[in-house]
């Protein structure tokens, strides 16, 4: 028995050492990952963990907490990613099932839809800046002819500046999330849906039961993609 225990042993030993080691394409899969993890390194947690070597000193924290511009801009970049982010994907849902009707003058809307989305950040929403002017831009403009009143300061009341700049990142990045999830419902098998049909499923039903449930982990993983690209959003503010 204690020959038998040995051998067993040896054999889980030799088991083991084989487990460890690696095949000649995961290892040039680990190769390819290096350079990767060095640019991460370099100018990620470099200049992160920099910042905070440079901020260590307890003064410095206690002043940044105590500054009111500090808490606001925390506050507001709160706001707006909560907001934001969630208007902007349950939308994308939305208009993902109206876009994948198959009728020409929906394509035809959907080539509009995506404009915003495909030209350039920069001029796109410096026009929107310049609509918005409270002297002379056209939205203004517009409403002093319809009611003979002043339009409001649109960029310089906070809540619509945050507001306003909420909506222009809606604007600008809906089109790319409603294809995503355009590109999800199209994955989904059409037998799922005409036998639910057959059973007398409604609309409703067809979406609780193979529409979101083939969808949500897709739409999850947008939303955290969203939430990172969201905070590096600049343009819009």
């Amino acid at each position: 028995m204690v020959s038998t225990a040995i051998a067993v042993g040896d054999d889980l030993i030799v088991a083991r050492s084989r487990r460890r080691r690696l095949s000649p394409s995961e290892k040039w899969g680990a190769a390819m990952l290096v350079p990767y993890a060095l640019i991460f390194a370099a100018f990620v947690l470099y200049p992160v963990g920099y910042g905070l070597w440079l901020a260590r000193h307890p003064v410095t924290y206690t002043a940044l907490f105590n500054d009111p511009i500090f808490l606001r801009s925390v506050l507001n970049t709160v706001a707006f990613l909560a907001i934001a982010i969630n208007l902007k994907m349950f939308l994308a849902l939305l208009l993902s099932g109206f876009f994948i009707q198959a009728r020409w003058w929906i394509k035809a809307l959907l080539m509009i839809f995506i404009l915003p989305w495909a030209l350039p950040s920069i001029p796109t929403i410096l026009s929107v800046r310049f609509m918005f002017n409270p002297e002379w831009g056209i939205i203004n403009s517009t409403i002093f002819r319809l009611t003979l009143e002043d339009g409001p300061n649109w960029l310089n009341q906070p809540i619509l500046a945050l507001s306003l700049a909420m909506a222009v990142h809606i604007w600008k990045a809906l089109p790319f999330w409603t294809l995503t999830l355009i590109a999800g419902r199209l994955a989904i098998s059409q037998d799922l849906y005409e036998a639910a049909a057959i059973d007398g499923a409604n609309g409703w039903q067809k979406f609780g039961h193979i529409t979101w449930p083939s969808l949500r982990t897709l739409y999850l993983t947008c939303t955290i993609l969203s939430t990172i690209w969201t905070l590096g959003d600049f343009n819009s503010v």
